[in-house]
């Protein structure tokens, strides 16, 4: 029975994927849903590094490391993965930026 919702979940999320992806324009690089400016070389590393980690420990359990997608879309992904993965605010901004990057 697991293995069946494991499946459903899966074509679902990668449903929503095809959808968004479809639906969303194409937009420039200052969108509101990309990660906060680093101002610093070692801090843009620093935050890329721990928010590998977090998605090893938080998704790898799941999934493999996507491909890169836009920001916004990358956004509203985390987010929908956030709530059932029960993954706190300073993990979600984590990831996001590791995956934008």
């Amino acid at each position: 029975m697991t293995i069946r919702l494991q499946i459903i979940a899966t074509l679902w999320i990668a449903a929503l994927i095809s959808a968004a992806a479809a639906a969303v324009p194409p937009r420039n690089s200052n969108s509101a849903a990309a990660p906060p400016a680093v101002s610093k070389v070692q801090d843009a590393d620093t935050m890329r590094l721990d928010g590998e980690k977090r998605f090893r420990a938080n998704c790898g359990r799941c999934h493999a490391a996507p491909h890169k997608f836009p920001p916004r879309m990358m956004a509203t992904i985390v987010r929908h993965m956030r709530v059932r993965a029960t993954i706190t605010d300073e993990d979600m901004r984590f990831v996001l930026y590791y995956m934008t990057q």
